[in-house]
């Protein structure tokens, strides 16, 4: 697996990517079904014990979705919040970093509360304060972090996550760097 595959608005997922991806289906804490890379999921497992021991709850929200799918979810997004929300939050197909296995965006749970919706997100800024630094040590990165937006094409998603292997997130993250910006 390619840790270092480049997925973005103007760099397309390799035609034969998805093809040669192990992927593993594993599920959440609410029985939700998905597919992951196994070592992104095995240290996101390790990341979410450290969480756990901090009184943070996280769980899997999205992971791999193929080029299909990512075409369904244009076409329901673009219906239930329009053309300008699509641009600004959802990949093109074959765009989306979540082809590569490698993404996993996550939902917080709250006083027993489900909190997947960014806004809402957003709002949790002291958990996110300690998510976010932990990342780097379990091979994580977040990938559309505040005042970036110019360089990734997206606006702040706490939540979104990439698995890039700890050497190179320690790397990119003591840098303040995006993938964007690492790949140059």
């Amino acid at each position: 697996v390619d840790y270092l595959v480049f997925v973005n608005k103007t760099h397309k997922l390799p035609d034969d990517y998805e093809a040669k991806l192990p992927l593993i289906t594993v599920k959440n804490s609410f029985g939700k079904e998905f597919q992951i890379e196994p070592e992104t999921y095995r240290h996101f497992e390790q990341l979410r014990t450290a969480l756990k021991q901090k009184g943070i709850q996280v769980e899997l929200d999205s992971v791999y979705r193929s080029v299909a799918r990512q075409k369904e979810i244009v076409a329901e997004f673009t219906h239930k919040y329009g053309a300008d929300y699509v641009k600004q939050y959802v990949a093109v197909p074959g765009y989306s970093e979540h082809h590569s296995g490698l993404a996993v965006d996550i939902c917080l749970v709250v006083d027993g509360k489900i909190i997947d919706d960014n806004d809402e997100m957003i709002a949790q800024k002291e958990i996110f304060a300690q998510i976010h630094p932990l990342l780097a040590d379990y091979g994580f990165i977040l990938r559309y972090p505040p005042g970036k937006e110019n360089l990734t094409g997206y606006s702040y998603e706490p939540c979104e996550f990439r698995y890039v292997g700890q050497e190179t997130a320690k790397k990119i993250s003591g840098a303040g760097l995006v993938m964007e910006e690492y790949m140059k």
